[in-house]
């Protein structure tokens, strides 16, 4: 983070990094890589004490904030996470614990995430992969006091450690949002395989799944603008974690090559490894500098806050990896090993650039509003 933290900001930001040192330190994510869940149900209740969970909803419904604006608190978390590479569905529980807040609905399942006794996902993203971002094929249809849900979403995070699944579907011409849990008659959840070592995918396959209507977050066929805001909350949570991974393989590059001796001298003072250093420090301030201007336009719901958060998203996409991809190049044989702790960050970074939209996806976006501008 480039942002000048209050020290209030600055002790929750330590107080978390101090925890994921003890409670998700290499040696434990290296550990869970074949563990089924990838966390700890006591870590992530922690973990919720802490406030990891409370930061997007006000304090009315149990929650609050640290400076004012939980989101730009939140990216504190999301970095620290990117940074350990640690496990926990810190982005789909926010996204849907903002939803319940936004809506004033389900009052008890928010409470259930506030504590950390529960976990809630987003189903949003869809099969095949071709379909583009934003694009919603899965049915909801209201039948009486009833709305009958068919379709699949993929890749859901967490979906197999849930208890409850908020669904986006499509209502004619709207969407609609539904609050189902996870052990609903007509939900199948397939496990998928993730190159991260702790977060866990799944598909989920709705087949006829009949919820009250009381299930429903906001009004049927009227949730495209809150759908929009959820997804701007992820992206800002993803692309902090992506700069905190990035932040963290750089500093480990750099002190290697000064640790790093060949020809009697430190590696780090060779001219054409400098102009290397000198482009990859040039990419994190970058991505640093347009991470934190997307929280901030999100957090305020500035005009505008959409183009920049899905500029942020493909720009650290698509630097992200370069730069971690040189940080293993630069470490050279070693570098490239599974002991070696570099490639849980790389690991972290491929992962956030697929999740909710690529950077080929984002520039589309970014194409199709300068296009509704120009036609304006």
């Amino acid at each position: 983070m480039l942002l000048e933290l209050t020290p209030d900001q600055e002790f929750f930001r330590e107080t978390t990094a101090r925890f994921l040192d003890e409670h998700a330190p290499v040696a434990e994510v290296r550990r869970r890589r074949d563990d089924p869940a990838g966390f700890d149900p006591d870590y992530w209740r922690r973990g919720a004490d802490l406030g990891w969970t409370s930061l997007l909803v006000g304090e009315a419904a149990g929650g609050g904030t640290i400076s004012g604006q939980g989101l730009i608190d939140l990216t504190l978390v999301a970095a620290e996470f990117g940074r350990h590479a640690a496990p926990g569905p810190l982005v789909p529980t926010n996204v849907v614990a903002a939803a319940l807040n936004e809506t004033a609905a389900h009052s008890g399942v928010l409470a259930e995430l506030l504590a950390g006794t529960a976990v809630a996902t987003w189903c949003y993203t869809e099969p095949p992969a071709s379909r583009r971002l934003g694009d919603v094929a899965l049915e909801m249809r209201v039948e009486g006091d009833e709305v009958v849900l068919t379709g699949s979403k993929r890749p859901v995070e967490s979906a197999l450690q849930a208890q409850h699944l908020l669904v986006t579907g499509r209502t004619g011409s709207g969407l609609t949002q539904v609050l189902v849990p996870t052990d609903a008659p007509g939900i199948t959840i397939t496990p998928l395989r993730s190159v991260d070592l702790t977060r866990r995918f799944a598909s989920v396959t709705f087949d006829g799944v009949r919820a009250p209507a009381g299930a429903v977050v906001g009004e049927v066929g009227t949730a495209g603008e809150l759908v929009e805001r959820q997804l701007h909350l992820a992206l800002v949570l993803l692309c902090a974690e992506s700069v905190g991974a990035m932040q963290r393989g750089f500093e480990m590059t750099v002190e290697w090559a000064l640790d790093r001796y060949t020809f009697g001298r430190p590696l780090a003072s060779y001219q054409a490894l400098k102009h290397r250093f000198a482009d990859m420090k040039t990419w994190l301030e970058a991505s640093h500098a347009i991470s934190d201007s997307a929280a901030a336009a999100v957090e305020r719901r500035a005009r505008g806050a959409g183009e920049l958060v899905s500029a942020a998203k493909a720009y650290i996409g698509e630097y992200g990896g370069e730069l971690l991809q040189d940080c293993v190049q630069l470490h050279g044989g070693i570098g490239l090993t599974y002991e070696h702790d570099l490639h849980l960050f790389l690991r972290r970074v491929a992962l956030d650039r697929m999740l909710y939209g690529t950077p080929a996806e984002h520039h589309q976006r970014l194409a199709d509003c300068a296009e509704g501008e120009a036609a304006a």
